[in-house]
């Protein structure tokens, strides 16, 4: 299509960035219902597990709101420096090298090092649209990248595809799609709020992992701290 028409796709998809608006008709999506190997029984759900394609269409529009939203939440300090995964640039390697060197810097004679590790479950999932939304605004990002996203979460369906599926959408009304190449850095985004300074030491994360070290003088004023940083976290969340 884009060899015949070398301009279609920018035609198509320049009105509903500038607007703020993504079509319904680019956020339906066919989820492959896959048996998950090694299951005594195959009747319970938690037995397969479900790969969704999107429209091919639509994932070159997220990938430019991407960028774009990328780049204004570096500049209004919407993704913490200390995030790792789903970032350009930034890996697991790095992850690990900045904990291992901030164990090894805290390692002195006087001082026991240790770290608490988290994980977000189900992160992506249970995203909430006007939470991320409140986030984007109060952060100072454009109106209609705000808007966008408001959209992209919204009039989301997913059609089931194995033997026997009828192949009707079925509506999505909570979470990020699975396979968007948007969908990681929201959830960074979403996820910044629960970033704050560790007392000797710092917040570390890796999408949906979370590291906390700590140093004091023994491992149970280690363990009395990382109680009080996990009671932190948790009225964050809340």
């Amino acid at each position: 299509m884009n060899a015949i028409n070398p301009s279609i796709l920018l035609q198509i998809l320049s009105p509903q960035d500038s607007l703020g608006y993504n079509p319904a008709s680019l956020k339906g999506g066919n989820g492959v219902v896959l048996d998950t190997p090694g299951k005594p029984s195959y009747e319970s759900p938690s037995s397969v597990r479900i790969i969704v394609l999107l429209r091919t269409v639509s994932k070159i529009l997220e990938r430019i709101i991407a960028a774009r939203l990328l780049f204004a939440a570096r500049v209004r300090g919407l993704i913490q420096p200390n995030q790792c995964g789903s970032l350009p640039g930034l890996s697991t390697y790095d992850a690990c090298l900045t904990l291992m060197k901030d164990v090894k810097t805290q390692q002195t004679p006087h001082l026991k090092v240790s770290s608490l590790f988290l994980d977000i479950k189900a992160g992506f999932d249970n995203m909430d649209n006007p939470t991320l939304a409140r986030i984007l605004r109060e952060g100072g990002i454009p109106g209609y990248l705000v808007s966008w996203v408001a959209s992209f979460f919204g009039e989301r369906s997913c059609t089931l595809v194995f033997q026997g599926a009828p192949g009707t959408p079925a509506p999505v009304n909570v979470g990020a799609p699975q396979g968007s190449p948007i969908s990681p850095l929201l959830f960074l985004i979403y996820v910044s709020p629960l970033h704050f300074r560790v007392p000797r030491g710092q917040m570390l994360s890796y999408v949906d992992d979370f590291a906390l070290p700590t140093a004091s003088l023994s491992y149970r004023g280690n363990i009395c701290r990382l109680h009080e940083l996990f009671r932190t976290i948790q009225g964050r969340v809340a």
